[in-house]
């Protein structure tokens, strides 16, 4: 995820030396020794701080991500495929429940993170931002962008936060149904008539870039720390996670006969890596950065939803607080 990077380096220098020398000591020989970090323990301050910005943006791109396809539900081709969608969709959003409930264990309230992201100030996964025109783009999200998070999910579930690790396990169980449902459905279009395979191909065309920005600028180029990936809050580089879906996920697109938009994409015989060409990432930056084709769309719907929610949530709390509402007539 992009966004934030900044303020870390910012943060390291001041942080970690304004940390007590023996409780980082301790801190870091615990993870080194593979133990769970949990919400009571002490922990660095920029530990905490990082680990709030990844997980509040992976809960808010479950939100934000069930859009593109939840438009679809009532479109999608067969009562199956509806009732398979919806499923999916409601998944989604569980996910970003229990992403909201790990990143409130470390001090930042829902509601703030809510508020963080439908005014902007919180990012998101750039890939949300872009429509799902056709059945076909709603098959791609549904098997590719979920085979990229997976990879990225599965890293990250090894990592050193207790609460983070345990939503993961789940969410990477539930993931993989969504994966076989995706496949199954590109494997329907793919192999279809005539006018599905030219619409399935064209949906790949359209995905291709933006998951090739899902994981994150290049290596050369991240501004992460060298001390999150030590700390196992980041277990994978973004170029790894790239390298890894390309290895996976490259030959079954090819075995369905279709062909993936870049002329440059081959393995390299010599280094045992894909070749490919370099992402736009100055696209990427202005997608991260609010200025993608559905970025205001998206916002819009949330902020709305939010609205429309307030009566539940205001009556919730009277109730919590004893302050009964006189029933309607």
């Amino acid at each position: 995820m992009y966004g934030g990077g900044n303020t870390f380096e910012k943060l390291q220098g001041t942080d970690l030396q304004n940390e007590d020398p023996q409780k980082l000591a301790e801190f870091e020989a615990r993870i080194q020794r593979g133990e769970k970090i949990e919400p009571a323990d002490w922990m660095p301050a920029l530990y905490r701080k990082q680990l709030v910005r990844m997980i509040e943006q992976h809960g808010h791109s479950e939100i934000i991500g069930a859009l593109p396809e939840g438009t679809w539900i009532t479109r999608a081709p067969g009562f199956k495929r509806k009732l398979s969608l919806m499923a999916k969709v409601q998944d989604e959003v569980g996910h970003a429940q229990l992403l909201y409930a790990a990143a409130e264990t470390l001090g930042k309230p829902r509601e703030q993170m809510i508020d963080d992201l439908i005014n902007g100030k919180s990012k998101y996964s750039n890939i949300f931002n872009y429509p799902a025109f056709t059945w076909a783009d709603a098959c791609t999200i549904s098997w590719l962008v979920d085979a990229g998070a997976i990879v990225n999910q599965l890293a990250n579930s090894r990592g050193s936060y207790g609460p983070y690790c345990r939503a993961l396990e789940r969410i990477c169980a539930e993931e993989s149904f969504h994966l076989k449902y995706g496949h199954h459905a590109v494997i329907h279009l793919a192999t279809g008539t005539p006018k599905q395979r030219e619409m399935m191909q064209a949906a790949l065309n359209r995905w291709w870039g933006p998951l090739m920005h899902f994981f994150g600028p290049p290596d050369k180029m991240s501004v992460h720390s060298e001390t999150l990936m030590r700390w196992k809050v980041k277990m994978a580089s973004n170029d790894d996670m790239r390298q890894q879906f390309l290895d996976m996920y490259v030959p079954k697109i090819w075995e369905l006969g279709l062909t993936i938009p870049d002329p440059l994409l081959r393995k390299n015989e010599e280094t045992g890596k894909w070749d490919y060409t370099e992402p736009d990432w100055e696209e990427f930056k202005r997608v991260i950065n609010g200025d993608g084709p559905l970025n205001k769309e998206r916002l819009a719907v949330r902020r709305t939803a939010e609205e429309r929610g307030k009566w539940v949530r205001d009556a919730m709390k009277k109730v919590a607080a004893k302050e009964y509402v006189t029933p309607l007539a």
